[in-house]
């Protein structure tokens, strides 16, 4: 059974009889029905007894239905309604806009407005890099997707995309203070994406692009890069790198292992298996082998799409052949971002020792983490109830932070190898274990380094420090992440 999370948790308000075990028994229904408690709220005591807010994580909607039924089962209590927690975080939707200047006089008015806005348009046509300090530009991402792979769940369209979507821009301001804002496209047609993104543009600072199918995805974020003069980024495939790069490099560091010998392989090969190549090759990594569903990509291979050309052309020097299997047999490091359940507990045995076990596939993993750790010296999956959560949030928010202060016109190969470096860096060495290779995505420390390590490398044109290292945070940085 999946494992019980919050999100999908539910709260119950349930009657409970004068009975003082009445409590614990229904809890105990709950965990035996595989639920878990995470809080119990008397709403009203009266003379017949007491209604409860009981708050259970379950682990889909069938299992919140089972857990609800066994509390109904218990004598002497009943479940007046059940309320999905996640549902109501969205209701009205997670975002708004807020001045930052107040309007509270006439004075005010004119000058945030008519007529005093006046002078500043035409300052700004006057010399329009003004727009950068006069504007919201300077502080400002375009979170943009069309729909085609929202999540894991598949191509669900714009509508659908856009709760995603506004997650992502309250991610960006709680780690980074940067104001992103979801543009949802109705259209999944590559011409009509990149040329509304184009006229859109000026009022952003950045493009973060995100759930778009690949391989659309990849001429997508071509050809908006060679159009426009602000940094653009495909989080699904740049993201997921950086924070795989800078999790593989802690990790090598517990094993003992350098990236240029260890022998890697991907399970997955679309938008986010072609960015992990990229940016560990870049590192200096040599010996990888990249799967899709038909096993080992490998040059001469008939009916490959453009993306798996130039990874068959680009990896599996000894042009192995079979499926997933039978690449990780003696592998030091297996990569996941493909689907849950491809592998058990006997394969990673298969792998070589003091192995590295990457399972991103969300919300379940490639192989169950439980039979890996028996097996694999370090294990990571994407989930945040499992330690050594690999997540994007840790890179996206101080990349674009750092970007947009050096005022940046693109994301460059160094400053992704940067920002890996950096995040790697927030754990010590004396802090570094099995358990403990990625900093938490709520450590206020990660944005800060990673707009530092950006901006270095804006300003130098090569990353800080040395490939396969860490940079140390030393926390020489203030809330915006620039220099103290």
């Amino acid at each position: 059974m999946p494992i019980p999370s919050a999100s999908y948790s539910i709260t119950m308000r349930v009657q409970i009889g004068n009975d003082p075990r009445g409590i614990g028994r229904v809890t105990t229904a709950v965990g035996e029905a595989g639920g878990g408690v995470t809080a119990v709220d008397i709403v009203e005591s009266r003379g017949d007894g007491l209604v409860v807010d009981l708050t259970v994580n379950t682990a889909d909607q069938a299992h919140a239905e089972a857990v609800t039924a066994a509390v109904d089962t218990v004598t002497d209590a009943r479940v007046h309604k059940v309320s999905d927690r996640t549902f109501l975080l969205h209701l009205g939707g997670k975002i708004r806009v807020q001045p930052k200047v107040p309007l509270r006089t006439r004075d005010d008015l004119s000058m945030a407005y008519t007529p005093g806005v006046a002078r500043v348009c035409l300052a700004i046509a006057k010399n329009p890099q003004d727009a950068r300090s006069l504007t919201m530009k300077r502080n400002t991402v375009a979170v943009v997707t069309d729909g085609s792979a929202v999540l894991g769940l598949g191509n669900l369209g714009a509508a659908a995309a856009l709760p995603v979507m506004e997650g992502k821009a309250v991610l960006f301001k709680q780690f980074a203070d940067v104001d992103a804002w979801p543009v949802v496209l109705d259209t999944q047609d590559t011409d009509e994406i990149v040329r509304t993104v184009q006229l859109l543009a000026p009022a952003y600072g950045g493009v973060n692009l995100e759930d778009i199918a690949a391989p659309r995805c990849f001429e997508v974020e071509r050809r908006l890069r060679e159009c426009l003069d602000i940094p653009v980024f495909h989080d699904d495939q740049h993201g997921t790198a950086i924070v795989v790069l800078a999790a593989l490099t802690n990790a090598l560091c517990v094993v003992g292992k350098q990236l240029a010998d260890a022998k890697i392989v991907l399970s997955g090969a679309g938008a986010a298996g072609v960015a992990i190549i990229k940016i560990l090759q870049a590192e200096g990594a040599r010996h990888i082998l990249a799967c899709d569903r038909d096993g080992i990509l490998r040059a001469g291979q008939a009916d490959l799409n453009e993306s798996h050309q130039w990874v068959a052309a680009n990896t599996n020097p000894q042009h192995r052949s079979g499926g997933l299997r039978d690449a990780i047999v003696g592998a030091d490091v297996l990569i996941g971002v493909s689907v849950p359940n491809v592998l058990d507990g006997d394969d990673i045995a298969t792998m070589a020792d003091d192995a590295i076990v990457f399972a991103l596939a969300n919300p379940d993993p490639e192989v169950d983490p439980r039979e890996a750790r028996e097996h694999a010296a370090v294990v990571a999956t994407g989930r945040s109830d499992e330690p050594n959560q690999i997540n994007n949030v840790l890179a996206f928010p101080g990349v674009f932070r750092g970007a947009l202060d050096a005022g940046a016109c693109d994301i460059t190969e160094a400053m992704k190898v940067a920002a890996a470096r950096a995040i790697a860096g927030v754990v010590g060495a004396e802090e570094l274990g099995p358990n403990y290779i990625i900093p938490s995505v709520f450590n206020p420390d990660v944005a800060k380094a990673v707009a530092e390590a950006v901006r270095h490398a804006v300003e130098e044109g090569t990353p800080p420090g040395e490939p396969g290292r860490p940079i140390p945070f030393t926390g020489d940085v203030d809330s915006t992440g620039r220099s103290g």
